[in-house]
């Protein structure tokens, strides 16, 4: 079972890879110990790494059955569908989603239906309306949300450098997430 975690800021010098690096780092002890859930993989990518352009194609990307004109979504296309479940590492602005990640799921279709997906949400007040709002986006496509979400909040989670710092609570509310995630990914499967 595949897992892609993506980090969903694309703001230089944001806190997103940290996050990112911190999920990739932790999932091997998490994955190697799901019960009943065998050969989990998570794969961490960077939305900013696809350089996607804005959708504005006349027909719906639901419509375009995985058939794209620009290569960069097709590469994008191909990670997503690839994948049986997902992480979103998610920044909150201005109480919502970020528009490039919402661009990125905007410039797919059927590569989300049905699938799980679990949040890592992050902010000055911890990323929970981000993540609501992501629910009722992905419902569009039928996909499966693990309740437990990874709700950090970066005035205390960020050092006077500002890099991020993980406490205890943060390890164990991935643990759970990722945990959700594969169980439910492995039930969708069935």
């Amino acid at each position: 079972m595949k897992i892609v975690a993506i980090v969903g800021s694309t703001r230089q010098n944001a806190v997103g890879p940290q996050i990112g690096q911190w999920v990739k780092e932790q999932a091997p002890a998490i994955t190697d110990n799901i019960v009943g859930v065998e050969n989990v993989e998570l794969d961490v990518v960077e939305l900013g790494e696809f350089q996607l352009p804005l959708f504005d194609g006349p027909v719906p990307s639901m419509a375009l059955g995985k058939k794209y004109e620009d290569e960069r979504v097709t590469k994008w296309s191909k990670v997503i569908d690839a994948a049986d479940a997902f992480l979103f590492i998610t920044p909150e602005y201005n109480h919502s989603v970020p528009a490039p990640f919402k661009n990125a799921v905007d410039s797919l279709g059927a590569e989300w239906s049905g699938k799980a997906v679990g949040f890592v949400g992050y902010s000055f007040t911890g990323g929970v309306r981000v993540v609501e709002h992501w629910r009722s986006i992905l419902s569009n496509f039928q996909m499966a949300d693990v309740r437990n979400t990874v709700d950090i909040n970066l005035a205390t989670a960020l050092d006077g450098e500002g890099s991020f710092i993980a406490g205890d609570e943060y390890v164990d509310a991935l643990r759970t997430v990722i945990t959700d995630v594969a169980v439910l990914a492995h039930q969708l499967a069935k």
